[in-house]
């Protein structure tokens, strides 16, 4: 038995989880200013005078950025340092938030939120990858549990942080309040953090960065553009076209070189793609299903911003509480990973179908038992699918890895917006009373302007059915992430790891 013993562990470092501290602070801050801003839209509109389209870009050029940039963020790290690009994530971060806090103008603010996602693109590429590489395997489980529950806690807090903000200061101070973060972080990283980088030392792949920039870019502005400007619209198919022929571009090139920035050979391991095609189906379905959940809140049950952001608290709260109290990791422990994604999904979509059936009456308790379940399956399958993936790619290829992870959650969640919304549009003008104009079904305050007092219980009868018809859509969609995942995971759990091929040397 002494022979198949394994190697000692090295020495852990006494201050891991002061890093995982700052990591998760830094990660919280980011994730904060994905939901902080809905709630400031209205005196955004109002004391900027910011057009509808601009209101939209101010919010989507922070989204656009970091779904562009994650894998070259991924990437950067591994080959310079994943604790230099930490840092420099921070300082961009910072600098955009308080150029936003500054901005006296729609187009200052919209440029500046593009600064904030290039900033927080950084971070996130690189935030999972230090804290695997900080934490050996027999801890790891734990800080990526801790890591998921602080990410689900800024999901949370962003509206209600937001709602107290602006109930007492002016809407630059949903900026302003990032900028002690920032600067506590970047003196905490500096002192704390370690440095780990990909020890062969790579060149950098150039071109690979362009591509996947531009082709992530191109598909994400489509995705944002088509509901709003219709999925036929030149624009929305030419950067659609574009960005699928970048990311063609993106794949044949990194096939062919001998240091991609993306070794496509990941996706040779079925534990990758399984717990990939999990988590983005996972995004797909949370995104929308949530996104309509706050219009259910508040158009038809009339909560205000603030008190929409209360009431979906709950979710993320289940998260951090079978997280960080140590309940979901020896729960899951006890678990394959197949089955554990399996059970969290499941949980998940029972979620999302209570919330679509309960909550169609005006129910808050029938929501309630559904953010409850999505916050535990959550907490069941999320830190399986990241450790899956994190553990089926080489440790030096960490940086990579996140910033995959990242971008594929950022697309799913944009498509969930984007389809689920454009299911409920489609059914709700379909459902209208006849004589309305096309316009009316857009949203509900202009379907019931235009219907008059007489017919407006028809338009919230029609607009709260669609709801559920598209929520039970979404959590369709997650029952079949938890079944594709766990089926991929399943056959990687009987099949060999397969062995990386000699990368292709370059011609000349």
């Amino acid at each position: 038995m002494s022979d198949s013993a394994p190697p000692p562990a090295p020495a852990r470092r006494p201050d891991r989880w002061l890093v995982l501290a700052v990591i998760c602070l830094a990660q919280l801050v980011v994730i904060l200013d994905n939901t902080i801003l809905n709630v400031a839209v209205p005196s955004l509109t109002r004391e900027l005078g910011a057009s509808t389209a601009q209101t939209q870009w101010v919010v989507g050029a922070y989204s656009l950025a970091q779904a562009g940039l994650l894998i070259a963020a991924g990437g950067m790290g591994d080959r310079y340092g994943r604790k230099k690009v930490q840092l420099i994530g921070l300082a961009l971060f910072g600098i955009g938030s308080l150029g936003a806090s500054l901005a006296g103008s729609p187009g200052e603010l919209i440029a500046a939120r593009a600064g904030m996602g290039v900033g927080g693109s950084l971070l996130l590429a690189t935030s999972l990858a230090i804290v695997v590489r900080t934490f050996d395997q027999d801890e790891q489980p734990k800080a990526i549990a801790a890591w998921t529950a602080i990410a689900s806690l800024g999901v949370a807090l962003g509206p209600v942080i937001g709602g107290v903000l602006l109930a007492h200061f002016w809407w630059g101070s949903v900026f302003l309040v990032n900028l002690p973060v920032a600067a506590v972080g970047l003196v905490a990283v500096a002192r704390l953090v370690p440095e780990s980088k990909d020890p062969r030392g790579e060149r950098p792949d150039l071109p690979g960065v362009v591509l996947s920039t531009a082709g992530m870019v191109g598909l994400v502005y489509a995705i944002i553009q088509g509901p709003g400007a219709g999925w036929t619209a030149p624009r929305t198919l030419l950067a659609g076209g574009l960005g699928l022929l970048f990311l063609l571009a993106f794949v044949l090139w990194e096939r062919r070189i001998e240091h991609p920035l993306l070794d496509l050979a990941f996706f040779r391991d079925a534990r990758f793609r399984g717990a990939m095609s999990g988590g983005v189906l996972v995004s797909f379905g949370m995104g929308g299903s949530l996104f309509l959940l706050t219009q259910h809140l508040q158009f038809v049950l009339g909560y205000g911003p603030l008190k929409a952001g209360l009431a979906t608290a709950p979710m993320a709260l289940t998260v951090v509480a079978l997280n960080l109290t140590g309940v979901g990791m020896r729960l899951t422990m006890k678990l394959r990973p197949p089955v554990a994604i399996a059970l969290g999904l499941s949980l998940l979509a029972a979620g999302l179908a209570a919330i679509a059936e309960f909550g169609h009456g005006g129910s808050y308790p029938g929501i309630l038992l559904g953010l409850v379940l999505i916050g535990a399956g959550a907490a069941c399958a999320q830190p399986a699918m990241a450790g899956s993936i994190m553990s089926s790619i080489p440790p030096e290829k960490a940086g990579i890895g996140s910033g995959l992870m990242g971008t594929l959650s950022e697309l799913g969640n944009s498509l969930g917006v984007a389809v689920l919304g454009a299911v409920l549009t489609a059914g709700f003008a379909g459902a209208l009373p006849a004589g309305l104009p096309d316009s009316a079904a857009r949203s509900l305050p202009g379907a019931l302007a235009a219907a008059g007092p007489d017919r407006a219980p028809q338009v919230r009868t029609a607009f709260a059915d669609n709801l559920t018809d598209s929520q039970l859509i979404g959590a369709v969609a997650v029952l079949v992430g938890g079944v594709l995942a766990a089926w991929l995971l399943s056959r990687a759990a009987k099949q060999p790891v397969p062995a990386a091929e000699p990368a292709p040397v370059r011609a000349g």
